[in-house]
């Protein structure tokens, strides 16, 4: 048998730090190469020359190589990468490789470097007809449709449980919930609300001046504040704000698994989390619409006295005889109608919520988008309604 052998030390430049790393090979007479590694394999330790096994391939036809490791002593990477390097030599020439010698250690870590995981092959599905997109997005609107109104009656007969005292809620919630739907959001009707009479009232004085009919300013921003603009701004402020607010809560419980929580206990989630929000918008927004129906009064009245020169008394006045208290009632009623809305398309939303945070913000989203058009939608048919019986 032939044997060879490269020692770390003869490696220029290395220094000799205990144990160094060799490979031998011999040849048996069976046209089997064994590669005899011994010593440390340390990362950072000089070792042989991975070249030395390709030339001994290129030497002679071989049938099998053998990797005979019980020689070392210690091992890290450093060997694994080697040993690597000569497994695939060997492969490259088709020439069958023995690693019954190596220790199991070595042997598994080298499966693993070896698993290569291939790619699912997916046949590439035909794109869907028109008629199979139309009925999956049918289906869509079906299963929305029929949640929506599993919803809707579920509300309704907790709803009823609130009015005779049965349902499942705290108090100390529901008032919570009064305080942020009603005393916390005056700041911004304020703003909005005295910002949107001051226009009012610009955009009609530029339109009145031309006629000499500067006073009916009066009456055009009294009739609109009262019959639909303080009622729309605070429907389209309390959509935005609070109804984005309660799919958010409802729909981070939701993921958070806190709704299924309640249920496990026994407790309705539409008692104790639906029946307070909706109540507490119902409530407040009617109020929120009075207020902000006299904050645009008054923006219009700065308009009217410091732009056109009118008198408070006279513009106040002519306010009063423009309105009637079917007009009030009719504003309040669009708040009643606005604030069940917000409530209910806020908290549909968050209780149909994903099980993901971007569900979340997508049911947040929906619930701005939905309440602002279930509120336009509303007045419209409101609208129609009041003509015909004559309000």
């Amino acid at each position: 048998m032939n044997a060879s052998t490269v020692r770390s030390d003869d490696v220029p430049g290395a220094a000799p730090t205990g144990a160094p790393a060799t490979v031998a090979f011999e040849r048996s007479k069976d046209g089997d190469l064994v590669v005899l590694l011994s010593g440390a394999w340390r990362l950072g330790a000089p070792r042989p020359d991975p070249q030395a096994l390709t030339r001994e391939l290129a030497a002679g036809p071989l049938q099998r190589v053998v990797l005979d490791a019980q020689g070392v002593e210690a091992w890290d990477t450093a060997l694994l990468a080697w040993l690597r390097a000569a497994i695939q030599a060997c492969e490259a020439r088709g020439i069958a490789v023995d690693r019954s010698r190596l220790p199991p250690g070595v042997s598994q870590l080298l499966r693993l470097a070896e698993i290569v995981v291939e790619p699912a092959q997916h046949d590439e599905a035909p794109p869907p007809t028109f008629l199979a997109r139309v009925g999956a997005r049918t289906t869509r609107i079906g299963h929305d449709v029929i949640g929506t109104l599993r919803f809707l009656g579920n509300l309704t007969l907790a709803l009823g449980r609130f009015v005779t005292s049965r349902a499942q809620f705290r108090r100390s919630d529901l008032y919570r919930l009064i305080q942020d739907a009603g005393a916390d959001a005056i700041p911004i009707i304020t703003m909005i609300s005295l910002v949107v009479g001051l226009i009012l009232a610009f955009v009609g004085a530029l339109q009145l001046r031309l006629f000499g009919a500067d006073l009916y300013v009066a009456d055009l921003v009294g009739i609109a504040m009262v019959r639909e603009m303080g009622a729309m701004v605070v429907g389209i402020i309390m959509a935005g704000r609070t109804g984005a607010a309660y799919a958010a809560q409802l729909g981070t419980m939701k993921v958070t698994e806190e709704v299924d929580a309640l249920a496990t206990f026994g407790i309705s989630p539409i008692d104790f989390l639906v029946v307070p929000r909706v109540v507490a918008l119902f409530l407040m927004v009617p109020l929120l619409c009075l207020y902000s129906i006299v904050l645009g009064i008054l923006g219009g009245a700065v308009v009217g006295v410091f732009m056109l020169g009118l008198s408070r008394q006279l513009y106040f006045d002519q306010t009063l005889r423009s309105l009637s208290l079917p007009d009030l009632y009719g504003g309040l009623f669009h708040g009643v109608v606005y604030g069940l809305l917000v409530g209910i398309t806020g908290c549909l939303r968050g209780m149909r919520c994903g099980n993901d945070a971007a569900a979340v913000g997508a049911a947040t989203t929906s619930a701005v988008v939905t309440g602002v058009v279930a509120i336009v939608v509303a007045d419209g048919i409101l609208a129609v309604v009041f003509n015909v019986l004559g309000i």
